[in-house]
């Protein structure tokens, strides 16, 4: 065989190939092109420009003016409220503020009693010492005091050696009176002071009655004899005085 018949063979043949090749991809083509059946019960969707905007709807005046107007009814009912607790407060506070004030007038009050009464009991224990220094000087009759001007000139004029009995009763006598006196003082000073209720109408908050006796010419329940001065401290009674009273007679 010649070259040239060589070099024809090939060609042929692979014109042929190309040709076989060319009509694979052709009919492989149409077949993709091949429409797809329609699936029973799916549907398409298509987006048109001309559809409708929805409006939205335009509120009611009637339905707003009914909204506001409980809106309005709730705050007023809200502010009422806060009022009334405003008020209850303000109550609340002014009953504290008088009961503070009264609390701060009754310790200052109590503070003043406990100040003027703090001496209370002890001058009660002194009193009875002041009663037995009263009835010293009361059992010393006064005719058995020398006179004053011959007591001086007796004391002055003779010795300690030379006084008579009469002259140191009479010392004594004075001795007991000024410490007497003196303590009286000294309790006035403290606001206790003696009272005596002879002639006085009975008080049973003043006096302690000791017996009764008819009194021709006395008024009934008039003060007859104080046989024990009462005290008082302050405006309070610290003492009784111990007195007899006159008997009513008419019954």
């Amino acid at each position: 065989m010649s070259a040239f018949q060589v070099y024809k063979s090939a060609a042929t043949s692979f014109s042929s190939r190309r040709l076989v090749g060319a009509s694979a991809r052709a009919s492989a083509s149409a077949s993709c092109r091949r429409p797809r059946a329609a699936v029973p019960g799916a549907r398409r969707y298509y987006s048109e420009g001309s559809a409708e905007v929805k409006e939205e709807p335009k509120p009611d005046p009637a339905a707003s003016g009914d909204a506001t107007s409980s809106a309005q009814a709730e705050n007023l009912a809200k502010l009422k409220k806060k009022e009334d607790e405003v008020t209850d407060l303000t109550s609340r506070l002014r009953y504290l503020q008088a009961d503070f004030l009264n609390l701060q007038r009754n310790s200052a009050r109590e503070k003043e009693q406990t100040k003027d009464f703090a001496i209370t009991r002890f001058a009660g224990d002194l009193l009875e010492t002041v009663d037995v220094l009263a009835l010293a000087l009361k059992s010393v009759p006064p005719t058995a005091l020398p006179k004053s001007s011959e007591n001086g000139a007796s004391s002055s004029s003779s010795s300690p050696q030379e006084k008579s009995h009469e002259t140191y009763l009479a010392e004594l006598y004075t001795g007991v009176e000024m410490t007497h006196r003196l303590l009286l003082q000294t309790l006035f000073k403290y606001n206790v002071k003696p009272f005596d209720p002879t002639g006085d109408a009975f008080d049973p908050n003043r006096h302690e009655a000791l017996y009764q006796a008819p009194v021709p010419g006395k008024e009934p329940g008039t003060v007859l004899e104080c046989q024990k001065i009462g005290y008082t401290i302050k405006d309070r009674v610290l003492r009784a005085a111990q007195v007899g009273v006159v008997q009513d007679t008419s019954s």
